[in-house]
C-alpha cells in the first residue's frame, strides 16, 4: 500500500497535467526527502522511463525529477562518508593518545 501511494505521488509530482508546457515539475518536496524515500522514487522513476509509453513532456519532467532525486541521494551519502570520516579521526586520535601515553 505504502509502495502504491509512493508511486501515485511521483506519478503527480512528475507528470501533473497542471505544468505548463515547457515548465518543470515542482522538486520543492525533494530536499525533505530521506534517502531511503528519494532512492524509491529514483527508482520508479528509472523504471518508468525504461518502460516507455509516456509523452515527452511527461518523460522530461520524470527526468529532471530523477535528476533531482540523484542529487538529493549524493547529499545523503556524502553526509554520511563525512560522518563515518569524522568518526574514524576521533578514534584515531584515541589511539594515538593512547599510545603516547604508554
Amino acid at each position: 500500500m505504502a509502495q502504491q501511494n509512493q508511486n501515485a505521488d511521483t506519478q503527480q509530482n512528475a507528470g501533473s497535467p497542471h505544468n505548463t508546457p515547457g515548465t518543470g515539475p515542482d522538486l520543492s518536496d525533494v530536499d525533505g526527502l530521506g534517502y531511503e524515500q528519494a532512492r524509491e522514487q529514483l527508482v520508479d522513476i528509472v523504471s518508468r522511463l525504461e518502460a516507455g509509453g509516456t509523452t515527452l513532456e511527461e518523460s522530461l519532467q520524470l527526468w529532471e525529477r530523477g535528476e533531482a532525486l540523484a542529487t538529493r541521494c549524493e547529499q545523503w551519502l556524502d553526509g554520511a562518508r563525512e560522518r563515518l570520516d569524522a568518526a574514524r579521526a576521533r578514534r584515531e586520535d584515541r589511539e594515538q593518545a593512547a599510545s603516547s601515553n604508554e
